[in-house]
């Protein structure tokens, strides 16, 4: 007896599957395979389209994707490539969920799904504001990062009704004792609550060590996401207690625990946004034919999120600091992000 046929609704999944992230392609790849898997629907199919990882490759396989009968895009990786690729998909009225963690890619259709500056500059001055600081600086470097750090704390910090942060931008090169003084110099006699460094590595050890110095009551220190992957931090004793943005902890182990069984090795960082991405793209390919589920709460890899109207993605992160043993201590734990207006 023949078996029923099952009607399908394809998800195109825009990955670098060759050129220098071909590697990265592949994995978020399995990520998305294993959202599919977990979610156990067979009225939905992935479409893989290469992009090359460039933004010429990227807008072709949009359109190949739309060409083939996709009714949600999930990808691409960056965001040159995503805005090569949008125009394609608004044209066709078609949802799209990237993988950058350029807000400035998001709007009319496109949503971004990596951790923006915004999330993170949101969650800590979140936490900060709830011990009580309300005078903040940041320490940066004169890039595009550092920009969007810099305009997302000052945003931030004015919807909060709390005072205009101190921003200082440096160059590449730069005594970063000096730049930690002309934070202090600019701050003046006002105290000075919470220091965002948005540095790594030696930089980010070379600042700590001279705020003990430079300001008469140290501020707590602050850092971004990047220090989850930075496991040097924690053996600078003047960052012990230093506090800094990641992923939900639970979420995370539990997704790297069934990306592992499934495919024999630990998933790269930035797996997680592509099973979100297709988590997200099947749950609105199977239930409103292409219509994502905008305002819900999410559940994804790294932990909560809600896609908002305006094309940004509302993030639940956790509060970790840097501890000695090199294990970083929870803090707070991950909240679901409220709706739109709330």
């Amino acid at each position: 007896m023949a078996l029923p046929q099952v009607s399908r609704t394809r998800v195109a999944l825009l990955l670098p599957l060759s050129g220098a992230n071909r590697s990265l392609g592949e994995a978020m790849f399995n990520a998305a395979q294993l959202a599919l898997f977990d979610q156990a629907d067979p009225r939905v199919e992935f479409l893989p389209q290469d992009t090359g990882g460039t933004p010429a490759g990227a807008a072709e396989a949009t359109r190949q994707a739309i060409a083939a009968g996709a009714r949600v895009l999930a990808g691409p990786l960056t965001s040159p490539e995503t805005n090569a690729a949008a125009g394609a998909a608004r044209a066709a009225r078609l949802p799209m969920l990237a993988f950058t963690n350029d807000g400035a890619a998001g709007g009319n259709g496109v949503w971004v799904l990596g951790v923006t500056p915004a999330q993170q500059v949101d969650r800590m001055v979140a936490a900060g504001a709830g011990a009580g600081a309300t005078r903040f600086a940041m320490l940066a470097q004169e890039d595009e990062f550092g920009r969007r750090m810099a305009q997302a704390l000052r945003a931030r910090l004015a919807q909060a009704g709390l005072p205009a942060p101190f921003v200082l931008l440096h160059p590449p090169r730069v005594d970063m004792a000096q730049a930690v003084r002309d934070v202090a110099s600019m701050a003046g006699q006002l105290p000075l609550d919470a220091l965002l460094l948005v540095e790594t590595g030696l930089a980010a050890r070379n600042a700590a060590q001279a705020v003990a110095a430079a300001f008469p009551r140290p501020p707590r220190l602050m850092g971004t996401a990047l220090w989850a992957q930075d496991t040097t931090l924690a053996q600078e004793a003047a960052l012990a207690g230093a506090w800094f943005p990641a992923p939900d902890p639970q979420a995370r182990q539990g997704f790297e625990g069934r990306y592992q069984a499934a495919f024999g090795e630990r998933p790269p960082r930035l797996a997680g946004v592509a099973y979100d991405a297709a988590g997200m793209a099947a749950r609105a390919a199977r239930d409103g034919g292409g219509v994502l589920p905008v305002g819900e709460a999410f559940l994804g890899a790294d932990g909560p999120l809600r896609l908002m109207p305006d094309g940004q993605v509302a993030r639940g992160l956790a509060v970790f600091a840097l501890d000695p043993s090199g294990e970083p201590r929870l803090v707070q734990p991950a909240p679901v992000p409220g709706a739109a207006g709330s």
